[in-house]
């Protein structure tokens, strides 16, 4: 009686090894405590996005900061800037690729554009994700913007990934998006 309880001790452990191993750090990924949240806020990676609150061309409001259920990737932008008008066909592309697990934002710094050419230009590009406008550019600020485009990835903690001025090549912006979704 007590050999066939010893062996089921070590039939039972036996087993419940194999499993751990098998599982990978599954396991240990139970005990692992999550990087607690930053508190200061600002408009750079691992700080909290600065939170907005914006009226689209569609006439609804869009509010940017705090955790949310998507990553967001919010693009500053002018209907003049020609890296701009580069990047329009590959954001509508990859908003509409990533849409159940991202949030993509155009933001028109209106201060510095005109509202008839950002209509134009939308229009042009045939952009289906809200187009938000900073008319009196006070979010561009928040966001220290100083060039067109400026292109930030926010996580859905709310925590800046990324700020990229400029341009990159679609596959490379997939890449960093992909990486954001995933955290």
């Amino acid at each position: 009686m007590k050999r066939n309880l010893y062996i089921w001790i070590v039939a039972v452990l036996l087993i419940g090894f194999a499993l751990a191993q098998n599982a990978g750090d599954g396991i240990a990924a139970v005990f692992k405590q999550e990087e607690p949240l930053p508190t200061e806020t600002g408009p750079r990676a691992g700080l909290l996005a600065p939170g907005f609150s914006l009226t689209a061309m569609d006439g609804k409001t869009y509010n940017v900061g705090g955790t949310k259920d998507k990553a967001i990737f919010v693009n500053f932008w002018a209907s003049w800037c020609e890296p701009c008008k580069q990047e329009a066909p590959e954001l509508n592309s990859l908003a509409a690729k990533y849409k159940d697990k991202l949030d993509v934002y155009g933001v028109n710094v209106t201060s510095y554009d005109k509202l008839k050419d950002a209509k134009a230009f939308v229009d042009e590009y045939k952009l289906t994700f809200p187009i938000l406008l900073d008319e009196d550019g006070a979010t561009y600020a928040k966001y220290n913007g100083v060039a067109f485009p400026t292109n930030v990835l926010i996580d859905a903690n709310g925590v800046i990934q990324e700020v990229i001025l400029g341009i990159l090549p679609e596959e490379e912006l997939e890449r960093k998006i992909k990486a954001v979704i995933k955290r």
